[in-house]
């Protein structure tokens, strides 16, 4: 048996359509569901000799703290430097990008309400391109809910994600490429960052939580 906490994901057990998403967060934020492992489904490609995973604990002073792919960097967003807590995780050996946005709650339902409202928007307008959209409600072992969209077809972002507590902290997440390579020719690369990101929400916890573990 898997005793490594950072490798199990709690998940709602099915799919959901998305006009029922919103609603399937409100009801699963703040209740338990079922306990299974969860990875991005695989997907048959030529075979791309990549690293074996390896991760740090991310360093700075940020509302929220998650172990890190080792070949990714941690840079600040440069488009918007006023955001002080909006970074990207860059691989730069093949020009990839996981953008991380994240914004409070300070405990008003509309506030998240407004999030996930945006947050599913993001997601929804590659419908036009994308061949589909595979999302799935997720729970990590620290309590955070959260949703996960795998995109396939020749989209600019691959994989989105975002993850809260429900009442103060709010963090979402997008891969991105900066190449003209089709998809279907990085997908080696797509999976194995695919997985690097779910170490990323296996692992997170927003500062109250971590300054609760520190304190005991």
């Amino acid at each position: 048996m898997d005793t490594n906490p950072s490798s199990k994901l709690i998940r709602d057990a099915g799919k959901f359509p998305c006009k029922t998403i919103l609603a399937a967060l409100v009801l699963v934020l703040g209740t338990v569901a079922c306990q299974s492992n969860f990875m991005p489904k695989p997907k048959g490609f030529n075979r791309i000799d990549l690293p074996d995973p390896a991760f740090a604990v991310l360093e700075g002073a940020f509302p929220y703290s998650f172990e890190h792919s080792k070949y990714a960097r941690v840079e600040p967003d440069t488009f918007n430097p006023n955001e002080k807590t909006w970074i990207n995780l860059h691989y730069p050996e093949w020009e990839a990008r996981v953008h991380l946005t994240y914004k409070p709650v300070d405990g008003q339902r509309s506030t998240l309400k407004a999030y996930l409202d945006d947050a599913l928007s993001l997601t929804s307008k590659h419908q036009i391109k994308a061949y589909g959209i595979d999302e799935m409600v997720v729970r990590n072992p620290a309590g955070l809910t959260g949703l996960v969209a795998e995109l396939s077809g020749e989209v600019p972002t691959q994989f989105q994600f975002f993850v809260t507590d429900s009442t103060s902290h709010f963090l979402r997440g997008a891969l991105y490429f900066n190449t003209a390579v089709r998809n279907d020719s990085l997908a080696p690369i797509i999976e194995f960052i695919k997985a690097d990101v779910m170490h990323l929400i296996n692992t997170l916890e927003f500062e109250s939580q971590r300054l609760s573990h520190l304190s005991k």
